[in-house]
């Protein structure tokens, strides 16, 4: 590409015009999305403070992208045809996001013909990147830009071959939540908004593409893939992955994508996927994606899992062997419901997305793996809630409705959004009772998918489709307190857990010298009770009692990612430095924020801050940039 070539005015210049009704959009014209097509949107208000984009006026409604994967030069490059219908016929400019994007040319189509394009890109935000604004012809109906995107770009990571199992190829992946499918392609860069996609990629002839779309399992390896999304989905969900990728069927229509050190183990961690379909159709209603595939990716990944449509992205710390963490597959799959069919307005809303899945998925374990283990892991679930309860910054960030002064997304994908609002349907479901609760949310997944609701609404359809028809379960003031307050409403759930009982009762027996730490039989015990035993030792426990468990357990340099991570916070806290060389390797070689961002803060907290620098500053390359991110603001003075 050339330089870049582009005219930086104030929006003011290009002027706004008034919201007019909206008009629904054209998803792609395919058997599979007719349902979809078929429901009318809700009127768009634009309230997402974290786009430029005004899609209240005009509105995207297909992308496609024709890219050459470059990992020589580290960058997407290409073109994005954006197909978009005006929500007020009087618009005169269309908005996009764009963040880090080298924008080469921008056209326009009306008449049959392509025209160059009027456009202009502001100034550049630190968060938000820079708003694209494209003047528009009165019949136009597409665009299409040439661009780049960065080598830095934080939705994308580029891992060298030293950075994979493998060691010969590179490695390519995407995280477009929560604002970043804007460092991919330009975009209306907001959940209000949904799009169908297709795209071709273009890479290294040895490397498989995939995306979160339409793919066959047996595509040939010869450089070119092309892909269709045909449901529309929210931009966040559009995502990426190349590398050397293998492939394993579960079933017809379920497999895992992973590198070929793992795939096989992998396969048969989440080979009980199947059964979780099956338990969330009989809840809330048909999976309505086609196929569901998951992709294992390298250790850097910051999430434990990405809920991209047809294709979940996970973390290889959920294989542990004992298929203890799969509550993350059920997590992720619960999305294709909860978040990807019905969708938060605004990040302001996450708990919409987050919460409901967090319910869905304790549910679904319930139905699979009985009533037990579903507590254990509420239980579980809530000290982690208690815990980021009281760390939180200001009251307001403890409200389900997130405030409207936001810094930045992530703020809202804390555990208040996860387990604060799985504790409200909890809440909901014990007033109205499950006879009542499962066909009201079946109900609500069904009428409102492919939709974009904000808190409101569902309160609205709360009142309108159950609260009315029982009125004496539920008060404003405990609606109120749950969703629009601080902390944990006293109405809330207690889980108790049977097992987690006796492993307290050893654990008291211990500390109090009755036993010693050799002499507990964990032979049964599963990753929740070891979590339970570990997360609540008491504050001041001493070295002398670590040193006890570290040798009867043999805790240290564990392979179970979240026994280690819960072990290496009590060690930190404890002074423990036996750890500290199994420490630094589990922070060289564990990208998942969930692990790493505390860790970090602990190492801080507890005076080993110049310690964590030294390991972070080896370790950083190998993190991803959302990582990175997270990681600097937490050590920074």
């Amino acid at each position: 590409m050339t330089a870049l070539k582009t005219i930086t005015v104030s929006l003011a210049v290009l002027g706004l015009v008034a919201c007019g009704s909206p008009e629904t959009g054209n998803p792609a014209n395919t058997t599979e999305n007719s349902e979809a097509s078929s429901i009318p949107e809700r009127v768009i208000q634009k309230d997402d403070k974290f786009t430029y984009a005004n899609y209240d006026k005009v509105q995207m409604t297909h992308l496609d992208l024709n890219l050459d994967v470059d990992f020589d030069r580290k960058v997407l490059d290409g073109m994005a045809t954006i197909d978009f219908k005006k929500i007020d016929k009087n618009a005169k400019e269309l908005v996009l996001d764009t963040k880090d994007l080298t924008i080469e040319s921008v056209q326009i189509h009306e008449g049959g013909k392509w025209k160059d394009a009027t456009y202009a890109l502001a100034e550049d935000d630190e968060i938000m990147g820079q708003a694209l604004t494209i003047l528009l012809l009165d019949k136009a109906d597409k665009v299409r830009i040439d661009y780049e995107t960065s080598p830095e770009a934080e939705g994308l990571q580029w891992l060298t071959p030293e950075q994979t199992a493998g060691k010969k190829h590179p490695y390519l992946f995407s995280q477009a939540q929560a604002i970043n499918a804007r460092t991919m392609t330009p975009i209306q860069d907001t959940p209000a908004i949904r799009i169908t996609y297709t795209a071709t990629l273009r890479t290294p002839p040895e490397l498989l593409a995939l995306m979160s779309a339409n793919q066959d399992p047996n595509t040939p390896r010869d450089g070119e893939y092309s892909f269709e999304m045909p449901q529309p989905i929210p931009p966040y969900l559009l995502a990426i992955a190349a590398g050397d990728i293998q492939f394993k069927a579960i079933n017809d229509h379920i497999g895992v994508y992973a590198e070929q050190y793992i795939l096989d183990a992998s396969a048969e961690e989440f080979s009980e996927t199947p059964q979780m379909e099956v338990e969330n159709e009989r809840l809330y209603g048909p999976y309505r994606w086609g196929r569901y595939d998951m992709i294992v990716l390298p250790p850097s990944f910051p999430y434990g899992g990405m809920e991209n449509p047809r294709l979940s992205f996970l973390t290889p710390t959920l294989v542990a062997g004992d298929k203890s963490l799969t509550n993350v597959v059920a997590h992720e799959l619960a999305h294709s419901w909860s978040g990807n069919l019905v969708t938060n307005s605004s990040w302001r809303d996450a708990w919409l997305n987050e919460g409901f899945t967090s319910y869905v998925e304790n549910r679904v374990m319930e139905a699979l793996y009985g009533p037990e283990r579903a507590i254990m892991e509420q239980a579980l679930d809530m000290e982690g809630l208690k815990r980021g309860l009281a760390e939180a910054k200001r009251p307001e960030l403890t409200h389900l409705k997130m405030p409207e002064d936001m810094k930045h997304p992530d703020e809202a994908f804390t555990s208040v959004s996860y387990i604060k609002g799985a504790n409200f349907l909890f809440f909901l479901e014990d007033r109205f009772g499950r006879e009542h609760f499962d066909p009201f949310l079946k109900k609500y997944f069904d009428e409102n998918a492919f939709k974009a609701v904000t808190t409101e609404d569902f309160i609205k359809y709360l009142h309108d489709e159950l609260h009315s028809k029982f009125p004496d379960k539920l008060t404003r003031a405990e609606l109120d307190a749950w969703v629009y307050g601080p902390g944990l409403p006293d109405t809330a759930r207690t889980p108790k857990s049977n097992a987690f009982e006796k492993v307290s009762e050893i654990q008291s027996g211990w500390l109090a010298g009755d036993m010693a730490a050799k002499d507990i039989d964990t032979s049964n015990w599963s990753t929740h009770e070891w979590l339970h035993f570990i997360n609540t030792l008491p504050d001041g426990i001493s070295k002398g009692k670590l040193a006890e468990m570290d040798e009867a357990f043999n805790l240290t340099g564990t392979q179970n990612a979240e026994t280690a991570f819960a072990w290496y916070m009590q060690a930190i806290k404890g002074d423990y430095q036996v750890v500290s060389n199994d420490l630094r390797e589990f922070l060289m070689t564990v990208g998942r924020g969930k692990f790493i961002y505390r860790l970090y803060g602990a190492l801080k907290a507890h005076g080993q801050g110049e310690w964590a620098n030294s390991v972070y500053a080896k370790a950083k390359a190998g993190y991803h940039p959302i990582a990175q991110r997270r990681i600097d603001d937490i050590l920074k003075d």
